[in-house]
């Protein structure tokens, strides 16, 4: 308990310190993006990262919490995800290339003896799926870590009830390193995470519910799954529906005259909603129907926020980012 909140206060303190020093380099060496007209600076991700891997790891290295087969090789899938997001920030990588790598990631990661290779190769297209989806998320402050932090909490706690402990731990440096990078990326943000932080985050999460949720029934397992990961669902089918750069959960939330901070709160409520649902009925507390609720309300957010129109986009991407130069 007591090395638990000790791992975790240190998670969220270093990422935050990392993510402040990190940012005078982004801005130095032209790592950033704009957002509306502001010039954010990127490398949030590799703080994110860099916080959520030295606590975990020097856990396992102690022997204080170990990591586990799962743990330690999810984090080092996760890690190799992480530096993909990090050269796709620097430079464009062919989306076709994005995919096979985090295929091949998830590929390694899913335990094919308890799911059977069917299900196997189904889940790894569910983990490349909700990878993406949470670096679409990406595309207002705060929006990412904030449904992410709300998800890694749910899951740690499924973790904990299967017993995989080093999992649980994880999950929860995880959570708290989203906190502390939340303290640079709450709107207005001054660091965001880029594709290195989003990438990590979704792997890493959709790897760990694949595990948690393995060798349980097929129903309570797909009702969890998306109840646990709904928002990240809404926010892709949303932008397929509208079919504009201003198409995301946020961007159509601002439209309503919700401010950054109101549209960010509001996300992550729907998020802590759902996740709750995939908590209860992975601990038998629901059944598996009640995820037909969450899906229920995701098609009417869908279809409610389709409707919305406005004269602009809100917190859109400019144009792409310039080449970096340090000086």
């Amino acid at each position: 308990m007591l090395y638990g909140i000790a791992a975790a206060t240190a998670a969220l303190f270093l990422t935050a310190v990392l993510a402040a020093l990190l940012r005078s380099l982004a801005l130095r060496c032209g790592l950033a993006e704009r957002r509306r007209t502001r010039r954010v600076a990127l490398l949030g991700g590799a703080a994110l990262v860099a916080g959520t891997g030295i606590v975990a790891g020097i856990g396992d290295w102690s022997g204080l919490a170990p990591l586990g087969a799962d743990g330690g090789g999810l984090l080092l899938a996760g890690v190799g995800v992480a530096v993909l997001g990090l050269v796709v920030d620097v430079r464009a990588v062919p989306l076709p290339l994005r995919l096979l790598v985090v295929a091949g990631a998830a590929a390694w990661i899913v335990p094919y003896g308890e799911l059977g290779p069917l299900l196997g190769v189904l889940a790894v297209g569910w983990i490349v799926f909700v990878t993406f989806a949470f670096a679409s998320l990406d595309h207002a402050d705060g929006v990412m870590g904030t449904v992410a932090v709300v998800t890694a909490f749910a899951l740690s706690g499924c973790a904990a009830a299967e017993m995989m402990d080093g999992l649980a731990a994880l999950l929860s440096v995880l959570a708290a390193a989203l906190t502390g990078f939340l303290m640079q990326n709450w709107p207005p943000a001054r660091i965001v995470s880029g594709r290195c932080g989003a990438l990590f985050t979704g792997f890493v999460l959709a790897s760990a519910a694949v595990l948690v949720h393995a060798g349980r029934g097929a129903g309570v397992s797909a009702g969890a799954l998306f109840a646990l990961t709904a928002v990240a669902s809404v926010d892709v089918v949303l932008v397929l529906v509208v079919r504009r750069r201003s198409g995301h959960l946020a961007h159509r939330l601002r439209r309503l005259g919700l401010t950054s901070r109101g549209a960010t709160v509001v996300v992550g409520a729907g998020s802590f909603a759902g996740a709750s649902v995939g908590l209860m009925i992975h601990l038998g507390w629901l059944d598996a129907t009640a995820a037909l609720w969450v899906a229920g309300g995701a098609v009417l957010v869908v279809l409610g926020l389709s409707l919305v129109s406005g004269v602009r986009a809100v917190g859109a991407r400019k144009s792409p980012r310039s080449a970096p130069t340090c000086v």
